[in-house]
């Protein structure tokens, strides 16, 4: 069934645009589509438009030692159907330049600044080619993510500074925050502009935390690269190197043992739960509700607890590894998570109503940082964020993994988009891990954690998508010989940012702390 809607993708094309592909193949639930560089933003815009699709990803590869050129690759999501388009196009050959996709897909504009930052290819009409990734000091011409650059190399710095967006007018002024900030926050620029009280402009400048994350993938082996992977966000560990597993396991085309798919998917739930729950205790500590915040990290510690005594990690580092899962969960662990679950959800009960009964907090909350639904598919938002806004997107349910396909479990959706009714939303999801904790165990198979996986093709491709606490994250891979030639990641924050800089405007200063806390995007996530 996938597999004919995907072919009439194809088949209904408008035929300039039919004329215009060069080869079209599936390969499991991807349909591969080769044009020419030149054709690359109307077939990706009528598809984006005619199936309702989001942008997965967009991005280069550096192919010039074995066809002279650079590709791109454009992955789209049509709605309704578990499956993706991706089109690929190769440059001409010694040439850097191509179309530009944002004037006609909004969300293509952080991936076209990063195409620009890390092979210096340069995206034609762009509205705003300011560099994303790259800093003040870095010199031109050099580009991190061209095979031609070494990993080691460190090139001399030079003296630039970044220009910022000037906002003009009567009254109006700016305020600097960071990037270095108060506690243990990751390091960030966000520049107000100020009318009197009212934010009229918020310009996030990131990057800081950069740590190579692709380019060290490309000297990294299949099997060290669960490692590498857990370390992207620190806290989204099991997201990640579930993403990074999936993903080599396609390449091999390999069979995961069933028992491995439900360890993984309490895992994965086992992380919502203490994001969210910090989430949430974040939001009261940020409305000076400190009562809530003192219980609700209390749970978040009991939860963390319960990590380590599983798996010897608070964080639930070291799970996964290629082809299933390191450890077992054994009777007796099945028998303390169950017991630890019971009293974690009454305590997260009374944490909840203590919250909404808060006529302080609810004043500090409702309205505040408002997003609405068109602004949040128009930027390609994914997550909580997404659903608070009334998107109806989850990958868990959407393009289904592990074993989500075997469980039942709603989509929470709000409405009003504030800080209010993310907080809300995220109650209700960490109600719903809950619950696939509970059905995952009990309705856990029989049999091996992990199978053997090998023979990995070289030039192959392969993706994955994860809903991670905080929204949908991806890793694509094109298999080199024992490690990857290419390995494009993008975190779920990498779409949210630029909402926020929308979710403060006509909020005030003082509001900004928690509209980020209830966006909680992270910084090392973004940057890689």
């Amino acid at each position: 069934m996938t597999v004919e809607k995907l072919r009439r993708i194809v088949e209904e094309l408008p035929p300039e645009l039919y004329s215009k592909v060069r080869a079209a193949k599936v390969r499991g639930n991807d349909l591969r589509l080769l044009t020419g560089i030149d054709d690359l933003a109307s077939l990706a815009k009528h598809i984006h438009g005619a199936h309702q699709a989001s942008l997965v990803t967009m991005h280069a590869t550096d192919d010039r030692a074995a066809e002279d050129c650079f590709k791109l690759y454009v992955v789209l999501s049509p709605r309704g159907i578990d499956a993706y388009v991706t089109i690929i196009a190769p440059l001409e050959p010694r040439s850097q330049r191509f179309v530009s996709l944002t004037p006609q897909i909004n969300e293509a504009d952080w991936y076209e600044r990063e195409v620009q930052d890390m092979f210096g290819l340069e995206a034609v009409g762009h509205p705003d080619p300011r560099p994303l990734v790259l800093y003040d000091d870095w010199p031109q011409g050099e580009h991190p993510l061209r095979k031609d650059f070494p990993l080691d190399r460190r090139p001399p710095r030079v003296r630039s500074a970044y220009h910022f967006t000037k906002v003009e007018g009567e009254g109006v002024y700016e305020i600097p925050v960071g990037p270095v900030h108060a506690g243990v926050i990751e390091p960030g620029h966000f520049r107000f502009s100020v009318a009197g009280e009212p934010i009229i402009n918020l310009e996030v400048r990131l990057g800081y935390v950069h740590k190579g994350i692709e380019k060290i993938s490309e000297s990294t082996p299949y099997w060290r690269g669960t490692h590498l992977a857990e370390r992207i966000s620190g806290d989204n560990s099991v997201a990640h190197s579930t993403a990074y597993c999936q993903t080599v396991e396609a390449l091999a085309s390999a069979e995961v043992p069933e028992r491995a798919e439900y360890i993984r998917t309490v895992m994965l739930e086992l992380e919502r739960i203490y994001n969210l729950i910090g989430d949430i205790s974040g939001i009261a500590l940020d409305t000076a509700f400190s009562v809530g915040a003192a219980n609700g990290y209390l749970l978040r510690e009991k939860a963390l607890n319960l990590n380590e005594c599983l798996t010897g990690s608070r964080l639930l580092r070291s799970v996964n590894v290629i082809g299933g899962v390191r450890k077992d969960l054994s009777a007796n662990d099945r028998e303390k998570t169950l017991s630890a679950l019971v009293r974690l959800k009454l305590e997260f009960e009374d944490l909840v109503d203590l919250m909404i009964t808060s006529t302080s907090l609810l004043d500090r909350v409702e309205t505040t940082g408002r997003l609405s639904m068109e602004m949040a598919v128009r930027l390609n938002v994914v997550g909580p964020v997404a659903r608070a806004s009334g998107v109806d997107r989850d990958v868990r349910r959407d393009h289904p993994y592990a074993a989500y396909d075997r469980l039942n479990f709603l989509v929470p959706r709000g409405t009003a988009g504030d800080v209010n009714a993310r907080t809300r939303l995220k109650m209700d999801e960490v109600r719903e891990s809950f619950s696939l904790i509970d059905q995952a165990l009990d309705g856990m198979p029989a049999g091996p954690i992990r199978t053997v996986v090998d023979n990995i093709p070289a030039g192959e491709i392969a993706m994955s998508l994860v809903e991670s606490p905080r929204g949908e994250l991806v890793h694509w891979i094109l298999a080199g010989k024992e490690k990857p030639y290419r390995h494009k990641i993008r975190d779920a924050s990498f779409c949210n940012w630029l909402a926020m800089e929308e979710a403060v405007l006509g909020n005030i200063v003082p509001d900004f702390p928690l509209i980020n806390k209830s966006f909680n995007l992270s910084y090392s996530g973004n940057d890689l």
